[in-house]
């Protein structure tokens, strides 16, 4: 007897073929794939299963994979308006990153993390650049685990800058930073069945001096991923060359932190050159349009990075520069920025951006072997989508179209990670979402007292911003 068997769906499975198959079945069992085929067929083969999911009138799709996020920041939704990267971060973002307590992370994780698995997201990269107490990353991980899910949890850290507008507060000694690295990597990485692994997150070049610099290549060389911002705005890549001499992407190939176990984020601002350098060192990038949207960080030149050959994933990024963690808008998005600012509709297709949010995504993080595409011997996380519980979605003519174009949250019906039912009948299985999201709200008011950011909610009606 199998553990579950979907069966009359259609099933798009991002495999090498790119393959639609159609009145399709899969079944699963343990946390692997172990047959995907016609319905007719597996339906005599897989007579017997714990859980079955008639998905006649539905799609299954790979898991998505969210390449980056500030979970902590989903208590900041609507805090950070109408505000470039810097006035953003100096007016709202480290103020408030400084009073962070344990339970606002691990609120903040858990309610990111289900608006995301409503949205078909399997897998998190957390990038929690801010450590004003200890603890923090161990609630968020505390989250992961209990709500069932993939995730990377990357460990940021500032330890200058106060001259860009880091505050003191969220900078730590460099030996600090190098404990809490080692200490958390051989207490979680590999953690909950393989589902946690642990990296590093220098939160940007300009607030990480030379000789933190020299302690993430150390790490690094011992075979510790890393996540960093790269040339998010031109402030960035000033900073880093006031600080260092170096723009940002010359700096990490100054310290040999440009390669397959990198993934940068961001990188609108990169040259002709820095796509050269991402391209021969198989670096990875993790595209996050809302945010670049939000913050009027500019448009990244995804087109340039595909004729490349570059791996490039999607990111929601934290939801106080997004104020959503929902990957469906997020796909609409992608594609309709590319094709306006070039005046080309041919320029991404709702295709590509399903790749970059799946497949794509799963390379930039080491693990297209096991997740991304729905295959046999693969990990069993995916999503069934069911387009009659929205009107959005109905028609659907082509799954693809329809789930980059015409979705929302609640055409996401099931989900499952690991070969585990996390969500069903769009309700999460592994916690109290009504309590988390009380929770949630609560917290949220108490940490825009602590910090000061009252003025921020409580702020005049403007037709004008300046």
């Amino acid at each position: 007897m199998i553990d579950i068997f979907i069966k009359h769906a259609t099933i798009v499975t991002v495999n090498p073929k790119r393959e639609i198959l159609y009145d399709a079945a899969l079944a699963i069992e343990g946390s692997r794939i172990v047959d995907i085929g016609d319905t007719s067929s597996l339906c005599e083969k897989y007579s017997e299963a714990k859980q079955v999911f008639n998905a006649e009138g539905k799609a299954v799709f790979p898991g998505m994979v969210n390449t980056h996020n500030h979970l902590f920041q989903t208590n900041l939704k609507g805090m950070g308006d109408d505000k470039d990267l810097k006035d953003w971060l100096k007016d709202m973002m480290f103020p408030s990153a400084t009073h962070l307590i344990a339970d606002d992370c691990y609120t903040g994780a858990m309610i990111g993390s289900i608006e995301g698995l409503h949205s078909g997201v399997t897998t998190q990269v957390d990038y929690m650049h801010a450590h004003p107490v200890a603890g923090l990353s161990d609630a968020v991980i505390q989250a992961f685990k209990d709500l069932k899910i993939r995730a990377v949890f990357a460990r940021g850290h500032m330890d200058c800058g106060e001259q860009f507008g880091v505050q003191k507060g969220l900078m730590q000694s460099v030996d600090t930073i190098e404990a809490d690295i080692r200490r958390l990597v051989s207490t979680y990485d590999g953690c909950e069945e393989g589902r946690i692994h642990i990296w590093m997150a220098p939160s940007a070049p300009w607030s990480s001096s030379p000789a933190a610099m020299q302690m993430t290549k150390r790490l690094y060389d011992e075979g510790i991923r890393l996540t960093v911002h790269t040339s998010e705005t031109p402030f960035d890549r000033n900073s880093t060359m006031e600080l260092h001499g170096f723009y940002d992407t010359d700096l990490l190939a100054h310290y040999g932190l440009l390669g397959p176990h990198t993934l940068l984020v961001h990188c609108v601002h990169l040259t002709d050159r820095d796509i050269r350098m991402v391209k021969a060192t198989d670096t990875k990038i993790s595209h996050n349009p809302a945010s670049n949207m939000y913050l009027s960080s500019g448009v990244a030149r995804v087109p340039d990075w595909n004729l490349a050959g570059i791996d490039a994933g999607l990111g929601t990024d934290g939801a106080a520069s997004n104020n959503s963690n929902d990957m469906l808008e997020l796909l609409k998005l992608t594609s309709l920025l590319q094709k306006v600012s070039h005046l080309d509709p041919t320029i991404i297709t709702a295709e590509k951006v399903l790749e970059m949010a799946t497949i794509d995504g799963a390379r930039c993080i080491g693990q297209e072997d096991e997740i991304g595409s729905l295959e046999v011997g693969k990990k069993a996380d995916l999503f069934i989508f069911n387009p009659e519980r929205n009107i959005k979605a109905i028609p659907m003519h082509h799954p693809v179209s329809t789930l980059v174009y015409s979705s929302t949250t609640e055409n996401v019906e099931t989900v499952i990670v690991d070969g585990r039912v996390v969500l069903d009948d769009g309700k999460v299985q592994t916690v109290d979402e009504v309590q988390m999201v009380k929770r949630c709200r609560q917290q949220a008011d108490a940490l825009s007292e602590r910090a000061g950011t009252w003025g921020l909610k409580k702020r005049p009606w403007r037709n004008l911003a300046y």
